[in-house]
C-alpha cells in the first residue's frame, strides 16, 4: 500500500472509529493527444498515470452518505434521499456543497439513481448510507483529470458495496453524469474512461461516439523515452466560463454545417465551414476537426513506427489549441517552448486548458536537461516555478484492500 492508501484509511478511522470495508483507486490522466474532441464525438487518446486518488469506504446503518477528505477540514454528511436536492439538475443552481465533496456525492447520486432504474442492475434496497474518506496524490488544477480520479475511485466502491454490478464502462458515464450535472462541468468522458481502463505501458484509443475502446501500445520505455509532466501550477476549472464557451462554439459550428456534432466534419469539409462561419466559429471548429484527424494519425504513427516518431504531431496539436481554440496560457506556451528548446522529441499542452500542465516527449537520459531548461525559462519570465515529473502509463480504477 501507497502512503496515499495510508493517508485515506487513517482520515476514515479518525471519522468512524474503525477500519473500512475497503480500500479502491482509480488513477489520473495524461491525455496524450485529442483535446476538446470528446464532447465532440470525436477520438482520443489518453492514458492513466501512476498518480492515485484513493478512497476508504465503509457502510452505514442510518441513510446517510459522509465524505471526507485530506484536502478539506470537514467531513460532508447528506442523507441518501436528498442527494438530488443538491445538484444544479435537480435545482438549476450551483451545488449546496463545497465543489470537492460535489464529486463523490455526485457520483453516488447518479449510481443510486442508475440501480434503480436498469435492469439488472440492482434495487434500491441494496443501497446503504456510507462513509467515504478521499486521500489522493494527483495534482489538482493541473489538466491530470483529478476529478475523474475522485469519481473512479468512488464509483468503484460503490459499485461494489451497492452490488450495482456494471461494467467500468457504465462507471464511467456514472462519473461524466456526476461532472456533467452535479459539479456543472461540461466536459466529455474522456477523462473517466481513461481512469476507468487504463491499463500499463498503453494508451487508450477511445471513440466517444461508440465508447470503443482499443488498447495501443507505447513501448515508451522500451524505446529509452519518457513523458515529462510540466504543471504550471496555473489553476483552472471546467465549470467556469471559458470551457462551456468553447463547447457552445462547437455545438454552433456543428449546427451551421448541419451535422449532428464535428465528429462529421473532415478536414476536406473547412474550406466550405471558413465560408458559411465567423472567424472565432470557424477557428474553434478547425481545432477540433484537425485534432481528430491528428489522433487518427497519432495511433497509425504509434503502431508503424513507434512513439519516438509523434513529435510533429504533438507540436501540431499545441499550435492548433494555442491559435486556434485559444486555450493555452503564457506559462504552458513556455512550458512547451523551452522544452522544445532543450531536445524534447514533442510537446503540447494537455486538458482542458486556460492554466494546468503541458508533456513533453523526451530522451528518458534527457529529463534533467529539459527540466532544468524549463525551469529557467520560468525563472526568466517571472513565473511561479513549475511542478516536472515523469509519468508511466498504469493500471486504471481497481479495488486494493
Amino acid at each position: 500500500m501507497s502512503a496515499v492508501h495510508d493517508a485515506a484509511k487513517t482520515l476514515f478511522i479518525a471519522l468512524v472509529g474503525h477500519d473500512p470495508e475497503g480500500l479502491w483507486s482509480a488513477p489520473g490522466r495524461v491525455n496524450l493527444i485529442g483535446e476538446h474532441t470528446d464532447y465532440n464525438d470525436g477520438f482520443v487518446l489518453p492514458f492513466a498515470i501512476g498518480h492515485r486518488t484513493v478512497a476508504a469506504v465503509g457502510p452505514r446503518s442510518d441513510g446517510k452518505v459522509r465524505v471526507a477528505s485530506t484536502f478539506a477540514d470537514e467531513p460532508v454528511e447528506v442523507a441518501l434521499d436528498e442527494l438530488s436536492t443538491l445538484f444544479p439538475t435537480a435545482t438549476g443552481a450551483a451545488p449546496a456543497v463545497p465543489e470537492w465533496a460535489a464529486y463523490p456525492l455526485g457520483v453516488a447520486w447518479a449510481l443510486a439513481a442508475a440501480s434503480g432504474a436498469g435492469a439488472g442492475a440492482g434495487t434500491r434496497a441494496q443501497l446503504s448510507g456510507v462513509d467515504i474518506a478521499i486521500a489522493s496524490d494527483v495534482p489538482v488544477g493541473a489538466g491530470l483529470s483529478s476529478s475523474a480520479a475522485i469519481e473512479g475511485a468512488t464509483a468503484s466502491a460503490l459499485n461494489d458495496l451497492w452490488r450495482t454490478g456494471l461494467d467500468k464502462t457504465a462507471l464511467a458515464r456514472i462519473g461524466r453524469t456526476a461532472e456533467n450535472e452535479a459539479v456543472g462541468a461540461p466536459t466529455g468522458i474522456m477523462d473517466q474512461m481513461s481512469s476507468m481502463l487504463g491499463e500499463p505501458d498503453a494508451a487508450i484509443f477511445l471513440d466517444c461516439r461508440s465508447l470503443q475502446t482499443q488498447l495501443v501500445p507505447l513501448g515508451a520505455a522500451e524505446a529509452g523515452l519518457a513523458i515529462l509532466v510540466m504543471d504550471t501550477r496555473v489553476k483552472h476549472a471546467h465549470s467556469t466560463g471559458g470551457y462551456g464557451e468553447r463547447r457552445a462554439a462547437c455545438e454552433r459550428g456543428a449546427a451551421i454545417m448541419g451535422v449532428p456534432s464535428l465528429r462529421d466534419v473532415s478536414v476536406d469539409d473547412l474550406q466550405r465551414a471558413e465560408e458559411l462561419m465567423d472567424d472565432v466559429t470557424f477557428r474553434r471548429v478547425r481545432h477540433v476537426v484537425t485534432e481528430n484527424q491528428r489522433v487518427l494519425d497519432t495511433v497509425g504513427v504509434l503502431r508503424e513506427r513507434g512513439a519516438g516518431a509523434i513529435g510533429d504531431l504533438l507540436v501540431a496539436s499545441h499550435a492548433s489549441m494555442r491559435d486556434d481554440f485559444e486555450i493555452s496560457v503564457p506559462e504552458l506556451d513556455t512550458a512547451v517552448e523551452a522544452a522544445l528548446a532543450a531536445g524534447a522529441l514533442g510537446a503540447r499542452m494537455t486538458g482542458g486548458g486556460f492554466g494546468g500542465a503541458a508533456i513533453a516527449l523526451i530522451s528518458a537520459d534527457a529529463e534533467k536537461a529539459v527540466s532544468d531548461a524549463v525551469q529557467a525559462a520560468f525563472a526568466a519570465s517571472g513565473f511561479a516555478a513549475p511542478h516536472l515529473f515523469t509519468v508511466t502509463p498504469s493500471a486504471g480504477a481497481q479495488r486494493d484492500a
